[in-house]
């Protein structure tokens, strides 16, 4: 387990996201984090890197710069972010909670295998640091309404520290397209499944070379009412703990009878 609870007023947080260290939801965070505490650090990525996963540049130095007191930018992936926090910037003295976010768009159902907002905070739990995913879900078209995360966010992350989780278990929390008054609750729910990425729009550039779009259809889904999508999309706060061993016990003791 790790060391939770947590006294939020004594923990050093680091905050980290995929969008970027210039875009809003990161700024929302930092401003939540402040709530919490008075020792908050921000190392995030140069760019946007969105849908990045749990991808580590091996290929090329990383490049490290602090733009203010307690704030860093890498120009690599949310997990180069972490792992250069942790590792490097704030080594003799880790954080003693990550927080990760606030992604422009929501991390539900299969989402979350490819965000780099869930990578940051699957980084921070493998180096032994217990960690909180957030994202802001959108509706096409309509600017997030920020004050929905930044009104109950603190509350969200107080009462999840308030109980122990496994070491290898991370917390994926999304808020709902609704203003901050219109939230129906926070939910403890399972992720759901709605996969995207199954359009395919090949369209030809001005040079006449062919290009692809992954589109955003979704196919098979399942978005029952103990789910992240169906709590998000009726209102509510979503919090899913996520698991990181992948191995599927049942499968193991099928597969050693063939192998006997």
């Amino acid at each position: 387990m790790f060391d939770l609870p947590l006294d939020l007023a004594k923990a050093r947080i680091l905050v980290s996201n995929d969008d970027g260290i210039h875009a809003t939801g990161i700024a929302v965070l930092e401003r939540i984090a402040r709530t919490l505490s008075d020792d908050v650090w921000v190392v995030a990525p140069e760019a946007e890197q969105s849908a990045a996963s749990h991808s580590l540049t091996i290929h090329r130095p990383l490049r490290l710069r602090q733009v203010a007191e307690k704030r860093y930018t890498v120009d690599g992936t949310p997990t180069d972010c972490v792992l250069l926090a942790i590792n490097h910037i704030l080594k003799d003295g880790k954080p003693t909670l990550v927080l990760s976010g606030i992604n422009q768009g929501s991390n539900i159902g299969e989402d979350v295998t490819y965000s780099g907002t869930i990578a940051a905070a699957m980084e921070a739990t493998l180096l032994g640091v217990p960690a909180i995913a957030l994202s802001q879900h959108m509706e096409a078209g309509v600017a997030p309404d920020w004050g929905t995360a930044e009104r109950w966010g603190p509350q969200v992350i107080r009462k999840a520290v308030t109980v122990a989780w496994p070491r290898n278990v991370l917390l994926n929390v999304n808020f709902p397209a609704v203003g901050p008054d219109a939230v129906t609750g926070i939910r403890v729910v399972r992720h759901g499944k709605r996969k995207i990425g199954d359009e395919l729009l090949e369209r030809t550039d001005p040079r006449g070379r062919p290009y692809i779009w992954i589109g955003t259809l979704r196919g098979e889904a399942d978005i029952g009412e103990d789910t992240d999508i169906h709590t998000v999309f009726n209102g509510g706060i979503s919090v899913t703990p996520l698991y990181l061993d992948l191995t599927h016990t049942q499968t193991l003791q099928t597969l050693k009878q063939a192998f006997v």
